[in-house]
């Protein structure tokens, strides 16, 4: 899997056209198009964490009903972490299960990947130097769609605007920020006991949930009853204590959560110190 990523950005950097926020392109989909629906099979659509938020409660069901019904969790080898592809469906056609005749069924609350296409994201940087990061055509080398074909006519900026692009790329800024924390990109690995709580953490967040709400966590930890109030029930806010708080906390010992006196007390004593 590494060299074929690799190998696909090498390609990308050498031979597609870099495209700013300024850059114009032409593309329109709609149910009459030839091939309405067709790019959305037999693709590898990755899931972020607030993919898999967004497409559970849209659909009624949990986290952990979703990645089991919908999900194929992988390993990615570039920093050593599990995450989660969109199973396509076991028939000749390999569709997204949400995609029908008519289009996308949960289109309000589908996928960043989705949201983007025609358009991808890559970045020039590498070991030695910062780069840039810019948009490219995805289906520059492929015919099947008729999209690029109608007359409508998008700057990049106009694009990303009108999918709605920057509210996903805000909600999943700090789980971006975590994947490229320097133990991560020193290609460390986690243990198995470490990759569990990343996984659950980021993707199973209502056993995340149950786990500090059905477990000793808010004996031991410092959180202030207004924010454990709000842990109960707004998804957001528990994805983004779990991402900046917990693992921070958990994988890298950062000093991200303070514990309690009494939690601090059991620890010193139980190396033979004295607390004072």
């Amino acid at each position: 899997m590494m060299e074929n990523f690799e190998s696909f950005k090498e390609k990308i950097l050498k031979e597609y056209d870099r495209l700013g926020l300024d850059s114009s392109f032409k593309f329109s989909c709609h149910p009459t198009i030839s091939c309405f629906g067709k790019c959305c099979a037999d693709v590898n659509i990755f899931l972020t964490p607030y993919d898999v938020l967004r497409m559970k409660n849209r659909l009624g069901i949990s986290s952990s009903e979703f990645l089991e019904k919908y999900t194929t969790p992988i390993m990615l080898e570039e920093n050593q972490l599990p995450v989660v592809v969109l199973k396509m469906t076991e028939d000749q056609n390999k569709k997204c299960p949400f995609v029908s005749d008519a289009g996308c069924t949960i289109y309000e609350d589908r996928p960043w990947s989705c949201r983007m296409y025609p358009l991808g994201l890559a970045s020039s940087k590498t070991d030695e130097q910062e780069g840039e990061e810019f948009c490219f055509i995805v289906d520059q080398e492929e015919t099947f769609c008729q999209g690029f074909n109608e007359g409508k006519v998008w700057t990049v900026e106009e694009w990303l605007n009108d999918q709605d692009v920057g509210t996903y790329n805000k909600k999943s800024e700090s789980y971006m920020q975590f994947t490229l924390h320097p133990h991560l990109q020193e290609k460390k690995t986690l243990d198995e006991k470490k990759m569990h709580v990343f996984f659950r953490t980021c993707y199973d967040i209502d056993g995340f949930r149950r786990m500090i709400f059905e477990s000793s966590f808010f004996d031991r930890f410092v959180v202030d009853d207004e924010l454990k109030e709000k842990l109960k029930t707004d998804d957001e806010a528990l994805l983004e204590f779990g991402i900046n708080k917990w693992l921070r906390f958990a994988l890298f010992h950062e000093d991200t959560l303070a514990l309690k006196d009494e939690e601090l007390e059991k620890g010193a004593q139980s190396l033979g110190w004295k607390v004072e």
